[in-house]
């Protein structure tokens, strides 16, 4: 079965930098969707970033553009989330995830998610 670990995640202060990685098994992703989503204490889960495995066409939240960058390696089956001037409001746990219906467009809800990693926790300090 679809497997996806992240790691990655840790204490950072603000302005600094986190990479996070998700690993991905079980399957051939290559006509998925993956994402990274995000959940702060007492918040629902936001979408942060996606990208669409075979093409590498990427969507991000619009907040977050230029901050953060998704990105694969189809070789390792991983996706990247490469965070960057990190904000204290950045605290959260994130979480990777797989759409399986390989739509011509990133979903941004999480019902679309067929798949979900355990998560990491990052924490920005200010």
């Amino acid at each position: 079965q679809v497997q996806l670990v992240e790691s990655g995640g840790g204490l950072v202060q603000a302005g600094g930098s986190l990479r996070l990685s998700c690993a991905a098994s079980g399957r051939t992703f290559s006509s998925y969707i993956m994402a990274w989503f995000r959940q702060a204490p007492g918040k629902e889960r936001e979408f942060v970033a996606g990208i669409m495995w075979g093409g590498g066409i990427t969507y991000y939240k619009a907040s977050l553009k230029g901050r953060f960058t998704i990105s694969r390696d189809s070789a390792k089956n991983t996706v990247y989330l490469q965070m960057n001037t990190l904000k204290p409001e950045d605290t959260a746990v994130y979480y990777c995830a797989a759409d399986r219906e390989g739509t011509a467009v990133v979903r941004t809800t999480t019902v679309h998610y067929d798949y979900w990693g355990q998560g990491t926790q990052v924490t920005v300090s200010s």
